[in-house]
């Protein structure tokens, strides 16, 4: 895929002028969204990004463009399993409902720069070493089987990583919120908010979330320019879907089996991809006759979709039925 650098620099330039609208448009002014305000701009951030993946289908053809939507939608449904962390987050830091946007919004931030870091240093690496593949492919086959013993079940406490309890070791933390404030000056000295200490929590529990994403979508495009894209796009709407689906996301009680199908998925076609790559005999067969064909874009894209789906349909129905039997008890006792 030939990328100009002006299609970079574009790409990139309305990327950040998203970001500026967010910093000086939504969270300037504390507020609480509404569902409809949620609704609207979620809506928005969707449309971007399916603009940008018919721009893709126009000027580089249905390849890769098929690769940037499978990418797109596996970054935007494993970013659903990171709204219930930063659920846990708010509610562990007591986060007034008001100043949750900024806080979502600077963390996003931050996993925005880390991940493209990350991004590019997959980018060498598979560039240069073809095994990498097995170990991605491997890895997210753990994380696969991981997420489906995780069933229906998710950790109802939040506990600090590494990151977040160095910051506190470094530097002075007041106990209270100071308005929005990330730091104040106290007794001539310099301490840091809550504030600051949440933000940092949102980002580095996304960029763990990174290390499983980042492997997955490169299991379905080898294009960075498409892989920091499709990162974007879903790393930017996700402030919107927080509050959009806040109250919901308890509904979706199969996300991690739906998660663990994708994840296994990708990962068995990164192995086959790296057989494919180191050309080994038993996988080419001969006279180039494939014993182990490569699992092309159009089924990864169909398998994704199908997978979201029964997932979204089969916990919607579970968990009406879970509340209609819980009413009837309820009835019953009464």
């Amino acid at each position: 895929m030939d990328v100009p650098v002006w299609v970079w620099i574009v790409t990139v330039a309305a990327i950040l002028a998203m970001l500026v609208v967010d910093y000086l448009g939504h969270v300037r002014t504390p507020h609480a969204p509404t569902i409809k305000e949620s609704a609207w701009w979620s809506l928005a951030y969707v449309a971007v990004a399916l603009v940008f993946g018919a721009i893709v289908f126009a000027g580089w053809g249905s390849q890769y463009g098929g690769e940037y939507f499978a990418g797109y939608i596996t970054e935007k449904s494993l970013s659903v399993d990171n709204l219930f962390v930063f659920v846990l987050i708010m509610t562990s830091f007591r986060v007034p409902r008001e100043h949750q946007q900024r806080v979502l919004l600077v963390g996003i931030t931050i996993a925005l720069v880390l991940r493209t870091i990350f991004i590019l240093a997959g980018a060498a690496l598979i560039a240069n070493f073809a095994w990498i593949f097995y170990l991605f492919g491997a890895f997210l086959v753990w994380t696969a089987i991981a997420q489906a013993r995780a069933g229906t079940s998710h950790d109802e406490e939040f506990t600090e990583n590494a990151v977040l309890r160095l910051t506190r070791r470094l530097f002075r933390t007041t106990d209270d919120y100071v308005e929005h404030r990330m730091t104040v000056r106290m007794d001539g000295k310099r301490y840091i908010t809550p504030m600051l200490i949440v933000m940092v929590a949102i980002g580095s529990a996304d960029l763990l979330f990174a290390v499983d994403s980042i492997p997955a979508i490169f299991g379905l495009t080898q294009e960075t320019f498409l892989v920091f894209a499709a990162n974007a796009f879903s790393l930017l709407g996700l402030r919107q879907l927080y509050f959009l689906v806040d109250g919901l996301l308890d509904r979706l009680v199969f996300l991690n089996y739906g998660l663990a199908a994708i994840l296994g998925f990708i990962g068995v076609k990164l192995v086959i991809h790296a057989l494919h790559t180191n050309e080994l005999p038993f996988v080419n067969g001969g006279e180039h006759v494939e014993v182990i064909p490569e699992i092309p874009t159009s089924y990864s894209l169909a398998f994704i979709v199908v997978v979201l789906g029964i997932t979204t349909v089969t916990s919607l129905m579970k968990t009406r039925r879970d509340r209609r039997i819980s009413a009837t008890v309820e009835k019953g006792d009464g």
